[in-house]
């Protein structure tokens, strides 16, 4: 009996049993789990940096981040949408690294009235506010947010993508609208 014939059945196992062993430092449940879950992060992570650049770094990073920390997921049923959440706020990460930093230092020119210096310092205070009001939602609020805000799903494609039914896709974007409305109220 070889390595392949030991592979096959832990191939065809639940991600709760995949994962429980992965989380115990097993190498080659680790890769079941990479095998399986590799083109649907890499197909997440494009659609959220609106790319195919640094997708296959941020999958890579994530990868890394959940060998590290996966003896700490409660539950290991719940590995697909751990691992989305995980890559998530890889490629979230590298949006905002990679913001343009402009430097005012040798602007020569006046800025246009759209573009004004009070206009700039409103416009970057509603980002931040935003930002920290997603900062604020629930994990599963935020995924679902960013997903159907930012990555443009459908709600049955989030449905699939978390593993939750329709209806907690509907649930939980109603409360992560109503907690951004109140949080951005000041901003209308």
């Amino acid at each position: 009996m070889g390595a392949d014939d030991l592979q096959a059945p832990l191939d065809q196992a639940d991600d709760r049993i995949v994962a429980g062993r992965a989380a115990d430092g097993d190498v080659a449940a680790f890769g079941v789990l990479v095998r399986r879950y590799t083109p649907m992060m890499r197909a997440y992570t494009r659609r959220i940096l609106n790319s195919g650049t640094d997708v296959d770094d941020i999958v890579q990073e994530a990868f890394v981040t959940a060998w590290q920390r996966l003896p700490e997921l409660d539950d290991p049923g719940k590995v697909k949408s751990w691992l989305m959440r995980v890559v998530s706020r890889k490629a979230v990460d590298r949006i905002r690294a990679s913001r343009p930093q402009v430097s005012v230092d040798h602007i020569e020119h006046p800025a246009p009235a759209h573009a004004s210096p009070p206009r700039v310092a409103e416009t970057r205070a509603k980002v931040d506010a935003l930002s920290d009001a997603l900062q604020r939602l629930a994990d599963q609020e935020r995924e679902c947010w960013v997903l159907r805000e930012l990555g443009g799903y459908s709600y049955n494609e989030i449905a699939e993508e978390m593993g939750v039914p329709v209806s907690t896709v509907r649930g939980l974007l109603a409360r992560a609208r109503k907690h951004i409305i109140v949080r951005m109220e000041e901003w209308r």
